[in-house]
């Protein structure tokens, strides 16, 4: 049976960073030295912790996912990789979305690894539905690695790549950013219903998740 196109762009991604582990290592080292740091900053007891807690781990992974976002088609750029890329048959949004799999997983890997050291150093027992987070971290983290991998690729051939990406990201990602904030924070404090933020994230994804992989051609054999 014949491989998705796809899931062998994914498949390359995963062992190229088993065996590196760059990414990884990078966003791990970030996310731990922000959530370690704000600990230590704000002192915070079990009440407090609940209000900034959601808003902290949502920052540590967007500042921390850029690393790996601009590390992503920089690989494609070594021997020619990109240019051969363009001259396959597998349709442009096979490539992008193989890349966008690969770097959520990579950011799920480090939010799992970091959840239990977030619970500890701020004290966290949700007072509202504890499950709904895994819902919303999933649909943040999606907004953020879907537009991340769009931008990366476009500003891969610009001098200043590494402040590029993140000049452009950040704005748009602000509404998916709010929407994290508040539905955690709620999730939390137990004290509103965060549907309205849950289903704002998801409408996000859905929305920037086809623009970007119909306008992903462009990008790709843009020169």
């Amino acid at each position: 049976m014949r491989r998705p196109y796809f899931l062998t762009h994914l498949l390359k991604d995963i062992r190229l960073e088993w065996r590196s582990k760059d990414a990884i290592n990078s966003m791990l080292f970030f996310a731990l030295l922000v959530v370690v740091l704000f600990s230590l900053a704000f002192d915070p007891t079990r009440e407090s912790s609940r209000q900034i807690a959601g808003g902290i781990l949502c920052v540590a992974t967007m500042f921390a996912s850029v690393s790996a976002l601009n590390q992503a088609w920089t690989r494609e750029l070594r021997h020619q990789v990109l240019d051969a890329q363009r001259m396959t048959p597998a349709p442009a949004s096979s490539l992008f979305l193989g890349k966008v799999l690969a770097n959520f997983l990579f950011v799920s890997i480090v939010e799992i690894i970091l959840t239990p050291v977030f619970i500890i150093f701020y004290n966290l027992h949700a007072l509202g539905n504890g499950w709904l987070l895994a819902l919303v971290l999933p649909l943040g983290t999606w907004a953020l690695v879907v537009n991340g991998t769009f931008f990366a690729a476009l500003s891969i051939r610009t001098r200043n790549r590494e402040l590029l990406l993140p000049l452009i990201l950040f704005p748009l990602f602000i509404p998916a950013l709010l929407g994290m904030v508040l539905a955690s924070s709620y999730i939390l404090t137990g004290e509103q219903d965060p549907s309205l933020w849950i289903k704002m994230l998801a409408g996000y994804d859905v929305i920037y998740t086809t623009i970007c992989l119909l306008l992903f051609e462009v990008v790709l054999h843009a020169e």
